[in-house]
C-alpha cells in the first residue's frame, strides 16, 4: 500500500498509485530522510516515499529494521513521468547521493539497514544500473571500487508517515543532522563539484 493523494506540482494533487503512466525506480542508499531529499525537486518527479525493503519480515517498523535483523534497508522508491525524465537521470542523481565504495553503511550511519543499493524492477532498468556502474568504474571519479550492490526490487513497505518528507517537517533537525553525519562533506570529497546533492 502506497501513501493515498500525492502532491504533484504548484498546488494541484494526484492518486499516483492510480496512474499507470507513471514508472517507478527503488533505490538505498543510506538514511532515506536524505535521499527523498535529494529526488524530491527533480522535473519528472511526481512522488517520492520512503520506506523499506530487500528484507524478508513483512511489514517492518522504524524500530524493528533500525535494531537490524529483517535484511530491509532504509528505502525510497520514486513515481516519476518516463515522459519527462529517464531512469538514466535518476541513476546519476543516486550515484552522486552516495558513497559507493563502503558496504552495510553510509557516511555516519552502520549497519546493513543503511547499505547503498539499487532495486531493479525491470530488465531495462537491470541493464541501465548495470551499465551506469560499469562506467563509472571506467571513468574512475572515485580512488576505491565500487560495492554498491544492484538486485530484483522486492516488496516495498512505505516508512511511518513522520518519516515522510522529514525534510520539509523538520527542517532544523534534519539541517544538523545531515551536516553532523558528515553527508555532505563526503560527498564532496567523492564527487567535487559535480555532486548532486541537495
Amino acid at each position: 500500500m502506497l501513501l493515498g493523494i500525492l502532491g504533484f506540482g504548484m498546488g494541484t494533487t494526484v492518486a499516483a498509485t492510480d496512474r499507470t503512466d507513471l514508472n517507478k525506480a527503488t533505490f538505498a542508499g543510506g538514511c532515506f530522510w536524505c535521499m527523498v531529499s535529494a529526488f524530491d525537486n527533480l522535473p519528472g518527479v511526481v512522488e517520492v516515499i520512503a520506506g523499506y525493503t530487500g528484507g524478508s519480515a513483512e511489514n517492518p517498523t522504524y524500530e524493528e529494521v533500525s535494531a537490524g535483523g529483517t535484511g530491509h534497508a532504509e528505502a525510497i522508491q520514486v513515481l516519476y513521468d518516463p515522459g519527462k525524465t529517464g531512469y538514466s537521470k535518476l541513476l546519476e542523481v543516486f550515484w552522486h547521493n552516495v558513497d559507493p565504495t563502503v558496504t552495510d553503511r553510509q557516511f555516519c550511519d552502520v549497519g546493513p539497514e543503511y547499505r547503498a543499493e539499487i532495486f531493479y524492477h525491470d530488465r531495462e532498468q537491470q541493464r541501465l544500473a548495470e551499465q551506469s556502474k560499469a562506467e563509472l568504474a571506467l571513468s574512475k571519479p572515485l580512488k576505491e571500487p565500487i560495492v554498491t550492490k544492484i538486485t530484483a526490487a522486492s516488496a516495498f513497505y512505505p516508512a511511518e508517515e513522520y518519516h515522510q518528507h522529514y525534510y520539509r517537517k523538520n527542517p532544523v533537525r534534519y539541517k544538523y543532522y545531515h551536516y553532523t553525519c558528515g553527508r555532505a562533506q563526503r560527498l564532496k570529497e567523492l564527487w567535487g563539484n559535480s555532486s548532486l546533492e541537495r
